[in-house]
Parts: structure tokens; sequence; C-alpha cells
């Protein structure tokens, strides 16, 4: 008889654990080859130092955890959508063209949001 936990069964605890190595081997790749999520996690721990200085309250916390993970989320399907294409073709194609542009549209948007409402946030206690 197989163990619940075998890498056989489809929920075993051993393929739970898999999961998470696959994903820490994500963010270590996206880390490694994407200045654009060095540069909002350099971005991330200033909003973090900047939210200690000012003592900002538990929502206003929940609040740009929730932008910060996001962002970063975004920046890897970002990437994830991007290898992909590039797997798909290595020609030009208006359609691959489209599908990164798009994705990195999303991030843009993602990110000019999470700017305002830092700002929301953060320029009211500056000017107090």
């Amino acid at each position: 008889m197989k163990s619940m936990d075998s890498q056989e069964t489809k929920f075993g605890l051993a393929r739970f654990k898999k999961s998470f190595g696959y994903a820490w081997q994500g963010i270590r790749l996206v880390w490694s080859s994407e200045q654009n999520f060095r540069i909002h996690t350099a971005a991330a721990v200033l909003v973090i130092a900047l939210g200690i200085f000012l003592s900002i309250s538990a929502f206003e916390w929940i609040i740009l955890v929730s932008l910060i993970f996001g962002m970063l989320a975004l920046e890897t399907m970002n990437t994830a959508i991007e290898k992909a294409v590039d797997l798909v073709t290595s020609e030009y194609h208006p359609l691959a063209k489209a599908s990164k542009d798009m994705s990195s549209a999303a991030v843009l948007l993602y990110a000019i949001g999470s700017f305002i409402i830092g700002c929301i946030i953060f320029i009211p206690k500056i000017l107090n």
C-alpha cells in the first residue's frame, strides 16, 4: 500500500514540498535574470523603511504589503509570459510583440497605481 505522502499520490506531502522548491527556483531565476524585479525589490525595501520610520498604521501596512507582493508577482508573471513567447518563436511576430507589450503594460499600470497609493499614504505623514 502506498503512503499518503508519497510522490505517487496526487496530494502527497513530498509533492507539496517539491512545489515550494520549484517556486523558490523561480524566484531565484527572476531575481538573477530580471533587472526590473531587483529594482522593484529595492523600491519595496525603501517603502518598508519609510513605513517603519513614519510608524504607519496596521491597515496601511496591509495595503503596502499587498502592493509590494502584487508588484513582485506581476513582474514575475510578465517575465514568464516573455519567456514563453520567446520559446514559441524567435522571429518577429506582431502577436508575440503584442503579448509582450501588454504584459509589460500590466506591470506599468500596477506600478503607477502603487505609486499613487504610496503617495496617498506617505505624503500627509511627511508633511506633518
